[in-house]
């Protein structure tokens, strides 16, 4: 069987259309246009115009009403265009009523993000995220592919020529969905595996989240000096990355990457890319980074947000980064103080700020741990060695008696920490009595 929802060729040329409707705020329907048409270039489509509509209600048949459909099949045609795309997401049947009329191929905003994600997909991991996300976006409009069989049904129980054959992919499409989520599944099984390694020597986590194309990757590169792939270019990441940070002290972080996020982003996507996001509902904290040039950047945090809410990461403590500040005037800076005054401001690019993130970092961590008093023997430099590496060292003193340290380290590191604790005069009268 085929891939019901074929890659598209990379010469055709794209008809946009924009939709403003009452429910959204005046302009952003703009602005979805505009993203629409930087992901549209990311497939490599032509774009040959872009129309916008203000809609007062969406029709059940092609969600425009019909003499501005037909306006835009019209314009459509005129410009020569081969495929018609819609910020919009359209049912299968409007859809499917569209290509009818129009003649020609017409997708949604949806379909193009399938594509995008589909086109940076390489491990395994993501290439079996996307081909599920595919497979569920594709199976209600599987009709699309049969349009030029019968569908007229037969005498008795036998259907049509085209019945038949729809009916026999639906099944193979359903068995390749249940196919797609064993394999998934097994994928998370051997995540969670690595992740049992990881806390075996426990350090601190830390993931960085975000919209698209802010910068996650090239700040990821710039505090660990690792060369994960960082372009100009939306989704560029689609598989989580973790790197060790080594922070002021000699305090270890582990951060990972994440994919970025985006509006409108097919609910199918959020599901089948939760084995991936999963790792910011297991990190101490988050670091979310904001392209501060964007003119849009209020919406991207919130878009950023509202998915980590659905994930069931909405309570995690949060560092705020405003990346690309090297391209900021002054204006923007002042915009983004007045609307996150905590934020830190860096440039992944050049280095501006990255020390004062990782001293935020430190603080994260240490805020995180308790505090604790111990006595290490001279001889057992190795375990000194670890507390630096586990935990946040506040002091440390050399004694004749051993090494005096003063510290937060993890709960989890009791074991460790046992032996050396100094106990206060409070507790030790304590435990005499």
């Amino acid at each position: 069987m085929a891939d019901f929802l074929p890659t598209l060729p990379k010469a055709q040329r794209a008809f946009l259309i924009g939709v403003q409707t009452p429910e959204m705020p005046e302009g952003e329907g703009e602005e979805l246009l505009a993203e629409l048409t930087e992901l549209v270039e990311n497939l490599g489509l032509s774009i040959v115009r872009s129309a916008f509509v203000k809609l007062r209600a969406p029709s059940p048949a092609l969600f425009l009403g019909k003499g501005k459909a037909e306006e835009m099949m019209a314009l459509a045609k005129e410009d020569g265009a081969e495929v018609i795309v819609f910020d919009s997401a359209l049912s299968p049947a409007q859809q499917r009523n569209w290509e009818e009329l129009a003649g020609m191929a017409v997708i949604d905003r949806q379909e193009v993000i399938l594509e995008v994600f589909a086109d940076r997909a390489h491990t395994r991991e993501a290439v079996l995220q996307v081909a599920l996300a595919r497979m569920e976006y594709s199976l209600p409009r599987l009709t699309r592919a049969w349009t030029h069989l019968s569908r007229q049904r037969g005498k008795g129980s036998m259907g049509g020529e085209g019945e038949t054959q729809l009916e026999q992919d639906r099944r193979v499409v359903r068995d390749r969905i249940a196919h797609l989520k064993q394999e998934l599944a097994q994928v998370v099984r051997q995540r969670g595996v690595q992740r049992t390694r990881r806390v075996r020597v426990p350090l601190p986590t830390a993931s960085i989240v975000g919209y698209t194309n802010a910068g996650k990757s090239s700040l990821l590169n710039r505090l660990t000096g690792s060369d994960v792939l960082a372009v100009d270019k939306l989704f560029a990441t689609l598989d989580p990355t973790t790197r060790q940070l080594v922070l002021p002290g000699n305090q270890k972080l582990l951060l990972t990457d994440t994919v970025g996020f985006i509006r409108r982003l097919p609910h199918g996507l959020v599901e089948a890319f939760k084995a991936t996001l999963e790792e910011v509902l297991v990190a101490d904290f988050l670091i979310h980074v904001v392209d501060i040039t964007s003119p849009h950047f209020e919406k991207h945090r919130a878009t950023t947000l509202s998915v980590l809410a659905e994930l069931g990461a909405g309570d995690r403590p949060v560092v705020n980064v405003f990346n690309k500040v090297d391209l900021a005037d002054p204006i923007e800076i002042r915009a983004a103080r007045q609307a996150v005054p905590d934020a830190l401001f860096v440039s992944a690019r050049t280095g501006a700020g990255i020390d004062a993130l990782k001293e935020r970092c430190r603080e994260m961590i240490a805020d995180s741990l308790g505090t604790v008093r111990l006595l290490v023997p001279h001889d057992r430099y190795d375990v000194v060695a670890k507390l630096h590496a586990l935990g946040h060292v506040q002091e440390q003193e050399h004694r004749e008696e051993g090494v005096l340290v003063t510290g937060r380290f993890p709960a989890s590191q009791s074991g460790l920490l046992a032996p050396f604790v100094v106990k206060s005069a409070s507790a030790r009268k304590k435990a005499r009595a």
